[in-house]
């Protein structure tokens, strides 16, 4: 194993040795609520996928897309991200949060469904991931950080079609439309996917929608994912193998904005709904069987004001959230977020600060305050200095206090988790080169987890007094060109450390077994007009000792008149590995893929 691993890191530094000249990255503008900032002028740690790394990964999704982006740990079970968690920095799938479009996709019942919604790649123009707390932001759930999807602009008419097929009979097809008109556009796509497994009971059958048009102004957005899938082992123990769950999440999202140079006024309204039918004997229904519906209703305003003194934003998001469940009970939430911040640029623009805060009125936790500070120095052009601090909050979901199951139960009784968090940084940013490393804390009080004191207890939800949790990561990204073809290669590296300053239980199932290293690597190698290629490897270190190398990798060829072939290869060199729940990950599988562009 080790010395398939030299071997690729042999033909890296070949590359690097080869550079012939440089190419230019594109400053990205990275789209908050409020103010909208270049790349180079952020003040906190923020990595950007864009859509051509997108297009050139050996991802075929996006839960194995992230999992290759230090500091951050998708939790999977099985191919494709079936049933996938989202962590950053140590925090569990509770306290991170998803948006499409600005939009928050997080749920009432369980952080469990935040990554059922995500859409295609070929739906998506780029990624931003925010780590640290980013509660002042976006709300309550980014108590480590955000992902926010931005979904694609249309540029030109066309009809395209994908097919794929894979080890595990795994069958893959989509089509997506897209059309510009004088005063607007849409895009359309349907896809479909189904698959034996690749063990008993891990077949699965996803169908999904989107659709995106936009038309003076005002933008609607629409998506309907349904899954369908057998659980072995996934939520209660490995040996229960017969739990079976369908999910559908839909969502609905309409806004504009509008103006002038001195003020953007920003509305939207949005629907998020989801369904989740859980099974623990899937032969036997009646044995037990769960299901719950939520929906979320929400609107908001976001205002931002350009002036002498800076940039001001102000903005306002109110939802009401209903849950129906013959498990959890029948609840609702509401709650009412206020949000300001100042960016201040001194000293010839060279030093920012903006301070900011959340105020959240929750309709059964009262009202609570996320402030928080950003400052950064501009060394030089290219290098810039940077910190943060942010206080930032959880409320329980409903799954954490009314959960009743054959090995869980949960704990009416909870209350808010909350965390003050701390970043510095540095960043050194050019048109081919991105580095960036950066040291933070977090002081966790009430931290909420799944625990028991003996192994034959039932899971049950209860609150640690505090935890700490300490680390630093680093990126490195460099653009080159050789043989006049643009090459990319990145490395990543983070580490982790909880201290648990009051651990009165002896088992804990999520939030406590984080990654403690992680090294990620990529290579994107253009070889011609034709070929390409892309090789991910990943290392990974647990705080339970557990440890486990992952090389993937994807040969694509582009032909005339918008046909390409690609084969993409996970785990090829058979690493045996979990990454949640004691579920084995598959081993070496493949997939052929075909995409037509017809005009």
């Amino acid at each position: 194993m080790k010395i398939k691993i030299i071997i690729i890191f042999v033909f890296i530094s070949v590359s690097l040795k080869a550079q012939k000249d440089t190419i230019k990255l594109k400053e990205v503008e990275v789209t908050t609520k409020r103010i909208s900032l270049p790349f180079s002028k952020t003040s906190r740690t923020i990595t950007l996928i864009t859509s051509e790394e997108i297009l050139k990964s050996s991802s075929t999704n996006v839960a194995d897309l992230l999992q290759n982006v230090a500091g951050v740990d998708i939790r999977r079970r099985g191919i494709d991200g079936m049933q996938s968690d989202l962590y950053i920095r140590g925090g569990n799938f509770d306290q991170t949060l998803v948006l499409i479009d600005g939009v928050k996709m997080d749920d009432v019942q369980t952080g469990h469904h935040t990554m059922n919604a995500i859409l295609s790649l070929e739906n998506i123009e780029r990624i931003e991931i925010i780590k640290g707390p980013a509660a002042r932001i976006y709300g309550q759930n980014a108590f480590t950080g955000a992902v926010n999807i931005i979904t694609k602009k249309v540029k030109d008419s066309s009809l395209n079609v994908n097919l794929n097929y894979g080890s595990y009979n795994n069958r893959k097809a989509a089509t997506s439309l897209t059309q510009k008109f004088n005063e607007g556009s849409l895009l359309a796509s349907v896809n479909y996917q189904d698959s034996d497994g690749y063990r008993f009971n891990t077949d699965f059958e996803n169908i999904s929608a989107f659709f995106k048009t936009e038309w003076k102004g005002y933008d609607l957005l629409t998506s309907f994912a349904q899954r369908k899938f057998g659980a072995n082992g996934f939520y209660a123990s490995p040996a229960y193998k017969d739990q079976y769950e369908e999910t559908q999440t839909s969502l609905v999202s309409f806004g504009t904005n509008f103006g002038s140079e001195k003020i953007i006024v920003k509305p939207r309204i949005y629907w998020r709904r989801n369904q989740d039918m859980y099974l623990f004997l899937r032969q036997d229904p009646s044995y037990y069987r769960n299901l719950h519906i939520s929906n979320k209703i929400g609107a908001e305003t976001n205002v931002v004001f350009n002036s002498s003194l800076g940039k001001t934003g102000v903005g306002i998001d109110v939802f009401r959230a209903f849950l129906v469940s013959n498990n959890l009970g029948d609840h609702n939430r509401t709650s009412v977020t206020g949000f300001l911040e100042h960016r201040f640029e001194l000293l010839n623009e060279n030093l920012d600060v903006t301070p900011g805060l959340a105020i959240s009125n929750y309709s059964d936790f009262g009202t609570k305050v996320f402030p928080g500070l950003d400052i950064g120095y501009r060394i030089s052009e290219d290098v810039k200095l940077y910190g943060n601090i942010g206080y930032t909050y959880r409320v329980p979901t409903f799954t954490d206090m009314f959960y009743v199951g054959p090995t869980t139960i949960g704990n009416p009784n909870l209350k808010p988790e909350s965390a003050l968090s701390e970043e510095i940084g540095f960043k050194y940013t050019t048109y081919n080169v991105q580095f960036n490393i950066a040291l933070f804390n977090r002081k966790s009080d009430d931290l909420i987890d799944w625990t028991k004191d003996n192994i034959d207890d039932k899971w049950q939800t209860r609150n640690f007094s505090e935890v700490v949790t300490k680390g630093f990561e680093t990126n490195f990204v460099h653009s080159f060109v050789v043989g006049n073809f643009n090459q990319k290669i990145n490395f990543g590296y983070s580490f982790i450390e909880d201290d648990i300053k009051d651990n009165n239980v002896q088992f804990t199932r999520y939030s406590l077994n984080s990654i403690k290293h992680q090294f990620t690597s990529g290579l994107d190698v253009t070889y011609s007009k034709i070929f390409s290629q892309n090789i991910a490897y990943r290392f990974v270190e647990r705080t339970d000792g557990e440890s486990y190398n992952v090389v993937d990798a994807k040969l694509m060829a582009t032909l005339k008149k918008g046909v390409e072939f690609s084969i993409t290869l996970n785990n090829i060199f058979n690493a045996e590995y979990t990454e949640t729940s004691l579920v084995p990950m598959p081993k070496g599988n493949a997939m052929l893929g075909f995409k037509y562009k017809v005009y």
